[in-house]
C-alpha cells in the first residue's frame, strides 16, 4: 500500500463525507424542474465518494497507476496560490455585501493575478486591473441574469432591481 496515495484517498473520502453530511441538512422540497436545493450537493458528495473509493482501491493495490513521476525539486507557486485563495475568500465574504456580479468579478481579477503570477507575467498596471474587472463582470453578469431571470434562483444583488 502506498501511504501517500492512501492519504489522498482518505482526504477525498473525508471531503465527500462532509459534503454528504451537509446535504442532509439542506431541505429537500422540490423546486423548479422537480429537484430541490439539496440535489447538487448530493450529486457532488456521492460522486466524490465514488472517486474516493476508487482512489482507496488503487492505493491498496500499490498506488495510482500510469501517474507521471513528479519533480520533487520544484516547489509550488505559493504567491499564485495566495492570489487565487484571496479571490475565493473575498468572494465568499463580500457576495452578500456588494452583490454576485461585483464579488465574482473581483474573484476573477484576483484569480487572473494568481495565474499570471505563476507564469511570471504579473501586471499591476491600472489598464490590466480594469480589463480583468470588465471581463470578470462580463462573465458574471449573464450568469447572474440566467439564475435570476431564467431559473428563478435568487442570488445576492447590489440593487433590488434584479439586474445587478
Amino acid at each position: 500500500m502506498n501511504a501517500r496515495h492512501a492519504a489522498v484517498a482518505a482526504g477525498t473520502l473525508l471531503i465527500a463525507a462532509v459534503i454528504v453530511g451537509g446535504a442532509t441538512l439542506i431541505p429537500g422540497e422540490a423546486g423548479y424542474g422537480g429537484v430541490g436545493p439539496n440535489f447538487l450537493p448530493w450529486v457532488v458528495g456521492l460522486a466524490l465518494l465514488g472517486c474516493g473509493a476508487g482512489l482507496a482501491w488503487q492505493a491498496a493495490r500499490g498506488g495510482f497507476r500510469d501517474m507521471e513521476e513528479g519533480d520533487d525539486g520544484e516547489p509550488g507557486h505559493w504567491a499564485g496560490f495566495a492570489w487565487v485563495s484571496a479571490g475565493i475568500l473575498l468572494n465568499a465574504a463580500l457576495i452578500t455585501r456588494i452583490g454576485f456580479v461585483l464579488s465574482c468579478a473581483l474573484c476573477f481579477v484576483l484569480a487572473v493575478r494568481g495565474f499570471k503570477s505563476s507564469e511570471g507575467r504579473l501586471d499591476f498596471s491600472p489598464r490590466s486591473w480594469i480589463v480583468d474587472l470588465a471581463v470578470g463582470a462580463a462573465i458574471a453578469a449573464p450568469v447572474y441574469w440566467m439564475f435570476g431571470k431564467l431559473l428563478a434562483i435568487n442570488l445576492p444583488g447590489l440593487t433590488s432591481t434584479g439586474w445587478i
